[in-house]
């Protein structure tokens, strides 16, 4: 089992056990949205590449990244098909689009705010993943399981490229002002279920 201690220390709450309630009676629409996470990570380990070609350390991470997440998208795609689940169209939370918004526009801060935000959204998917499976049914708990290791490096490497842009003292402080923002989206209320959505509003 991977030690979760770091992402734990690194997140600035857990998951409310009203939203883990929720999920493990919303499968469908979680494996879902889940696969589109999938894909939006890969996507995103490619724009990274591409914004950034001159970066060496940054195109080997973010490479790795993107097949280990392509990988995965197929392999929840596979769970699906095996569940009778299509692979339809489902609004995205608000969780990511609502962490961009605070990254800062110009160079290199820009980059030092979007590894950071990559680095929250690893480690939250990570501890989302530990969160659910002991909740539902074995497949799917190993599944999870499985994910842990790989989504715990991600997370490392997003924060290990974050300090060799910047110094440890201006990472820190912007880590602060993302882990505030981090915790309001997930104690926040949501209407929709998603992977990475705040409490269930009833």
């Amino acid at each position: 089992m991977t030690d979760l201690s770091r992402i734990y220390d690194f997140l600035p709450c857990r998951t409310p056990a009203s939203w883990v309630e929720v999920a493990v009676e919303s499968l469908p629409v979680l494996l879902i949205d889940h696969a589109n996470c999938e894909k939006k990570a890969a996507a995103t380990a490619m724009s990274l590449m591409h914004r950034y070609t001159e970066n060496t350390g940054l195109l080997n991470k973010m490479s790795r990244l993107a097949r280990e997440e392509l990988r995965h998208f197929e392999q929840v795609l596979k769970l699906m098909t095996q569940r009778g689940i299509r692979y339809e169209t489902v609004t995205a939370s608000r969780y990511a689009q609502s962490l961009h918004t605070s990254v800062r526009k110009k160079e290199p801060h820009k980059l030092v705010d979007t590894l950071i935000v990559g680095a929250l959204i690893e480690a939250r998917s990570c501890e989302r993943f530990a969160a659910l499976a002991p909740h539902v049914d074995r497949e799917l708990s190993d599944f999870y399981g499985s994910l842990l290791k790989s989504e715990s490096r991600h997370f490392s490497d997003y924060l290990a490229l974050a300090h060799k842009v910047e110094s440890s003292a201006a990472v820190a402080e912007r880590l602060d002002v993302f882990r505030v923002l981090e915790k309001q989206l997930i104690e926040g209320e949501d209407r929709e279920m998603r992977f990475h959505s705040g409490v269930p509003a009833l």
